[in-house]
């Protein structure tokens, strides 16, 4: 049995780099399948019919394709639906509205015991923010804000988008600083982190320059942001190559 695996990307993969798809690679090498079974969840987009038939696209050629529609459900057993899966893809969007959506239809315990049987889950985004306690999101809104009820399976909180988006990085910060939000991890666009149980065990890019960011608050007066140097999947060289965690 694999280990629980959670591969939570900042940005990327194919909604966001459709020609890059240097982290796909990635989380499907996990499987160690040849043909692996993938689902995409696309909650978080409220089923964006645009967005399943761009994941197809991605994937078909590579993968026993599934898709998870809650928005208008038809599988009946979702625990069943999932067991058949090796990798749980999920999509960006509003995270506060898609942890509604799964709560709801009994999503999270799904989602739960998956995990801990060895099923990989992953996403960017929205995707990447639900498996932590919380993190910081604009699913509220105009503006940032901090959302404290994620599934929890990682401990802390996540920020995606922190080099993609201007203003995430500075909200974030602050958060933490100011005890709103838990320390926890930033993936720029193109970093994805990687880890087995609650462990991370490697960061990985599909870019040059990107890199993953732990963050711990001190005293209230003090904030510790250590850069992670992700293992690039396009290297060209060995020196390219030399990931640092901490």
């Amino acid at each position: 049995m694999r280990k629980p695996t959670i591969i939570a990307m900042g940005g990327g993969g194919f909604s966001m780099e459709p020609d890059n798809p240097l982290l796909d690679d990635y989380v499907l090498s996990l499987t160690g399948k040849e043909r692996p079974s993938v689902c995409f969840v696309p909650t978080a987009s409220g089923d964006a019919e645009g967005y399943i038939e761009r994941f197809h696209a991605a994937f078909t050629e590579r993968a026993d394709t599934a898709v998870l529609q809650l928005f208008r459900r038809s599988v009946a057993d979702l625990a069943a639906f999932i067991a058949r899966q090796d990798v749980v893809y999920v999509g960006g969007g509003n995270t506060a509205n898609m942890l509604v959506v799964w709560r709801v239809h009994g999503f999270e315990a799904v989602l739960r015991s998956a995990w801990q049987r060895g099923t990989i889950l992953c996403g960017l985004s929205a995707g990447a923010l639900c498996w932590f306690e919380g993190g910081v999101t604009d699913s509220f809104g105009e503006g940032l804000a901090p959302l404290r009820d994620g599934l929890g399976l990682l401990p802390g909180s996540f920020c995606p988008h922190y080099d993609g988006e201007p203003l995430r990085r500075p909200a974030y910060e602050r958060l933490v600083l100011q005890g709103e939000l838990p320390g926890g991890w930033a993936a720029d666009d193109g970093v994805a982190l990687h880890f087995e149980g609650t462990e991370l065990v490697s960061v990985v890019a599909s870019s040059a320059d990107a890199a993953a960011w732990r963050l711990h608050a001190g005293n209230g007066e003090q904030l510790s942001v250590q850069r992670l140097q992700p293992l690039s999947l396009g290297a060209t060289s060995p020196q390219d190559n030399e990931a640092e965690i901490a």
